[in-house]
C-alpha cells in the first residue's frame, strides 16, 4: 500500500506487535523467495498517482487482464483509495487522492496529471539500508515497522524524481500491502514482474547517482538515458530530463511477459513489455 504523507515528517506506524528498529538485523532469519535469494534491493511496488483511482485501475485491468486488485482501507489515514495489483511476484498500485489537501493531490497538480508516483524498493538488511540513508543526510519522513513487514519512505527533496521507499519482509516472497494473501507468504501467481522505470528529473545524471547511492548500488552508466542497474534482480531505472514546466516523475514501467499487446500509456505511464 501507498502509505506516505511526506508533510508530517514525524509520523510513525506501530503496532502492539511492532519491531523497533534497532532490532531489525542482518542476522534475523528469514525464508528465501523460492529459487532466489535476496542478496541487493530489488524493485518489488510501484505507485502511480490518479484522479480516478477506479478508471485507471479498471483501464489496467482490462487492458492487461490481471486478476481483482486488493483494495487496502489502511490508505483512508492519508486521505487515499488505492487498488494493488499482483504482476508475478511484483506489485503496480493504484492511488487516488479521496480528500482535499493530500500529498498525492498535490503531486497531481504539481505532475499536471496522472503519473508514476512512487517506487518501492526490498531490501535483505533494514539496518543496514536505515543506516545507510542516515550516513547520505536523506530525510526520512514515514516509518512502519511490523514482525514480518517494515517500510522507510525518503524525502523527495533528498531523491529527486518519484517517492522512494525502502522496505523489508519476511519471509522474503511474502509481500503484506498486497493484502492477506501475500502476508506470511506468497500465494500462486503467474510468472514476470516489473523490470524497470523511466524517470523524468531536473539532472538525470545526479539523480541516477543519489538512487544509486541511496539504493547501495554501484552500478551506473553515462548516456543516454543514465541508468541505474539492479543487476541481482535484472531490474534497470531509466533517468530523463524532464520537460520544462512539468514535475518530476515516473513515465515508464517495464514488465516482463506483459499482456495485451503493449505498449499502453494508462494513468499518465507507458507500460510495455521488456522488448517495447
Amino acid at each position: 500500500m501507498c502509505r506516505l504523507g511526506v508533510d508530517r515528517e514525524e509520523a510513525k506506524f506501530t503496532s502492539p506487535n511492532a519491531v523497533p528498529i534497532g532490532t531489525i538485523t542482518r542476522n534475523r532469519a528469514r525464508p528465501l523467495m523460492v529459487g532466489v535469494v535476496l542478496t541487493a534491493a530489488r524493485l518489488r511496488q510501484v505507485a502511480v498517482v490518479a484522479r480516478d483511482c477506479g478508471r485507471v485501475a479498471g483501464e489496467l485491468r482490462q487492458t492487461f487482464g490481471w486478476a481483482q486488485p486488493f483494495h487496502d482501507p489502511g490508505v483512508a489515514r492519508f486521505g487515499l483509495t488505492n487498488a494493488v495489483f499482483a504482476v508475478g511476484d511484483t506489485f503496480l498500485e493504484v492511488v487516488a487522492p479521496g480528500q482535499p489537501d493530500t500529498t498525492a493531490g498535490r503531486y497531481l497538480d504539481r505532475r499536471g496529471g496522472d503519473g508514476g508516483y512512487m517506487a518501492i524498493f526490498q531490501v535483505p538488511d533494514l539496518a543496514a539500508a536505515r543506516s545507510r540513508l542516515a550516513g547520505l543526510g536523506v530525510r526520512v519522513v514515514w516509518t512502519a515497522d511490523l514482525p514480518d513487514m517494515a517500510a522507510t519512505h525518503l524525502h523527495p527533496g533528498d531523491v529527486p524524481g518519484a517517492i522512494v521507499s525502502l522496505d523489508w519482509a519476511a519471509p522474503e516472497q511474502s509481500w503484506r500491502w498486497a493484502g492477506p494473501s501475500w502476508t506470511g507468504g506468497a500465494p500462486g501467481h503467474g510468472p514476470g514482474g516489473i523490470t524497470g522505470l523511466t524517470i523524468e528529473v531536473k539532472d538525470p545524471s545526479a539523480a541516477a547517482r543519489r538512487w544509486a547511492e541511496v539504493l547501495g548500488t554501484r552500478s551506473v552508466s553515462g548516456g543516454d538515458p543514465v541508468t541505474v542497474e539492479l543487476p541481482d534482480a535484472g531490474q534497470r531505472l531509466r533517468f530523463v530530463p524532464v520537460p520544462d514546466g512539468r514535475g518530476e516523475g515516473i513515465t515508464a514501467v517495464t514488465i516482463a511477459g506483459l499482456p495485451g499487446g503493449g505498449p499502453r500509456v494508462i494513468g499518465g505511464v507507458r507500460f510495455a513489455g521488456e522488448e517495447g
